[in-house]
């Protein structure tokens, strides 16, 4: 009869790092989740964040990748444990992802805590910057985004009007609305309303390219191209 060895201290760290190295290898919102973080940390750095702002943003960051890591445990054992589908094996499931969503909130909550006056004073500089720049630096990028759209259009031949090929009209049309509301905000809330308009933006895009109608490049050029057209606008009207 073997004796089983009691493991070790360096056991138990190796163990617990090949868990973490597993899960980033396996579970692709892990890998969003833990790039998430560190360049949430890596902008609080560069921003000059308080410590005890910097000691919110780890706190949160934590929890949600702790929260990852016992959801993608749970769903783990639930699937040994299991061979046919069960209600509770489901609903074990559905709390820990909720868990993690709960977690996820909490963070983008307190970022923005952190981060609201930094960056809507920064992006307000950005922006009088862009008012200044010479309208024809504006028109040369435009012409060539829609040079470099038509070139691939005519290259691949494929999509109509309406529907698929490329630029996607959904993505130039959304991120056309986020950069209006940037620009239509007063300062105060300027922020705010930015980042919701640019969630949905990314949103709008997602759904092209999950639905199959578009390519992550066709909704690329379509954004470049919203984006370009409308600080076009911008440029001249302002």
């Amino acid at each position: 009869m073997t004796v089983r060895r009691t493991p070790t201290v360096i056991d138990s760290f190796n163990y617990a790092i090949e868990g973490i190295v597993h899960v980033l290898r396996t579970q692709r919102n892990m890998r969003i989740h833990f790039v998430a973080a560190i360049a949430v940390i890596v902008f609080a750095i560069l921003v000059n964040v308080t410590r005890f702002e910097l000691l919110a943003l780890l706190l949160s960051v934590t929890f949600v990748l702790v929260a990852e890591m016992i959801n993608t445990a749970v769903e783990a054992a639930i699937d040994i444990a299991t061979t046919s589908f069960d209600p509770m094996a489901k609903l074990a499931k559905d709390i820990t992802a909720g868990a993690v969503l709960i977690g996820s909130i909490n963070a983008l909550a307190v970022a923005y805590l952190v981060f609201a006056n930094k960056v809507a004073n920064r992006s307000a500089d950005l922006l009088d910057r862009l008012r200044q720049a010479p309208a024809e630096l504006t028109v040369v990028a435009l012409v060539l985004v829609v040079i470099a759209v038509l070139a691939t259009k005519a290259y691949t031949g494929r999509g109509t009007p309406l529907r698929g090929g490329l630029p996607s009209g959904h993505a130039a049309i959304a991120f056309s609305g986020w950069v209006s509301a940037t620009y239509a905000a007063g300062h105060e809330h300027r922020f705010l309303i930015s980042s919701i308009a640019l969630i949905m933006a990314f949103l709008v895009a997602q759904t092209r390219i999950e639905s199959g109608v578009h390519s992550f490049l066709e909704v690329t050029f379509g954004a470049m191209l919203g984006i370009a057209a409308t600080l076009v606008v911008f440029q001249v009207l302002a």
